[in-house]
């Protein structure tokens, strides 16, 4: 028996020996070439179960068997970095997703000229995820020609609905004494101010006026409200609350929700159907373009090129909102109730009809012609 285990314990330490290095040799290939190919590989794999076979029958022997035990495990440390690297594409896969997303990061400043009408929309509707800062002061721009039965009234109905509100009466030298009315309630109230205006420049030169004169006395907020009550000032909350998540908000009759009261037929087919048209050459999605209850945000305005608007009446709502929505802004509808005057003489005329009807077929030929020609918008 004691030549029989010495003749036994050579060859056990022989093939342990031999063993060992055989599978060093396989392992080290193996890592090798798991490396190479940049994954864990079957055989990389499989070296790691050699690795735990060698360490468990090395087990039986003494102190001296644990070396190959130890050096078995050195593979299995350097197999884990194919894994790490098999996993760097993951990290990098992420890379396109926060591209993705960087419009909507930026999507506070304009869109850079030259961007498409579909760029734009997506933009526009940026599904509330941009970050907006506080409104500031609000002012509330109340145009005015002849309206000398109607300003004291939405004076204090505006005053009364929103109290931190300022308003700016804008008269164009009005015949009817509208002008001294609104510095009577001036000189009662500090929040009310009076622009007086050499003359009757229409509606769009008084709300350009105003909104310079707003800005340059730092509001945050501009507002624009016909004075014969048309535009509710009990609305104004809700459009002032939309404008926390908006650049432009539009109270609009055509969304579910707006209506008229007291419209004939005739006005009504003149304010659907120039929105619809409007809509349709400019392509946008607003519903209600010739709307004139609007809260701007004060960027909104300097962002627009204030300067090179001249149109007025329907057409001036008309050019701001297609204004904004090319300039990336963020322009949203909420449904309000529109009342026809009870006192006064409405401004519409067929020369304000006519100049909105040819001067949006103008802008929308002209857009899609530069679109056609790879031009930049202006």
């Amino acid at each position: 028996m004691s030549d029989a285990r010495e003749a036994e314990e050579p060859r056990r330490s022989n093939d342990r020996d031999d063993s060992s290095h055989g599978r060093r040799s396989e392992q080290s290939d193996a890592v090798s070439d798991a490396r190479e190919a940049g994954e864990p590989s079957a055989k990389a794999e499989e070296s790691l179960a050699g690795a735990g076979e060698s360490s468990a029958k090395a087990e039986e022997p003494g102190t001296g068997a644990d070396e190959p035990s130890a050096k078995a495990e050195e593979p299995g440390t350097g197999a884990d970095e194919p894994s790490a690297m098999a996993e760097e594409p993951r990290t990098g896969a992420e890379a396109p997703s926060t591209k993705a997303e960087e419009p909507l990061a930026g999507a506070d400043e304009p869109l850079t000229d030259g961007a498409g009408p579909e760029s734009r929309r997506e933009r526009q509707d940026d599904g509330g995820r941009r970050k907006y800062g506080p409104l500031g002061t609000t002012l509330v721009i109340i145009p005015t020609y002849n309206e000398a039965e109607n300003i004291k009234s939405i004076v204090e109905r505006v005053r009364k609905s929103v109290p931190d509100a300022h308003i700016l009466v804008a008269d164009d030298n009005s015949p009817d004494g509208t002008g001294k009315v609104a510095d009577e309630l001036a000189a009662e109230d500090d929040r009310v101010k009076v622009l007086h205006r050499k003359g009757k420049e229409g509606l769009g030169a008084a709300y350009l006026a105003g909104f310079r004169w707003g800005i340059e006395h730092g509001y945050g907020v501009l507002v624009e409200m016909d004075a014969d009550g048309s535009h509710q000032p009990e609305e104004l909350p809700r459009l002032l609350t939309a404008l926390k998540g908006a650049d432009l908000v539009i109270g609009s009759r055509w969304v579910p929700g707006g209506r008229i009261v007291n419209w004939p037929k005739s006005r009504e087919f003149i304010s659907r159907g120039g929105s619809t048209y409007s809509r349709l050459l400019l392509d946008v999605p607003i519903r209600d373009m010739t709307a004139g209850y609007r809260a701007f945000r004060k960027e909104t305005l300097e962002g627009i090129g204030m300067d090179e608007v001249a149109s007025q009446g329907y057409c001036f709502q008309i050019d701001l909102a297609w204004r904004a929505i090319k300039a990336g802004f963020h322009v949203i509808e909420v449904p309000v109730t529109f009342i026809e005057r009870e006192r006064g003489e409405s401004k519409m005329s067929r020369d304000i009809v006519t100049e909105a009807a040819w001067r949006v077929m103008s802008w929308g030929v002209g857009s899609r012609v530069n679109k056609m020609l790879g031009r930049k918008e202006p």
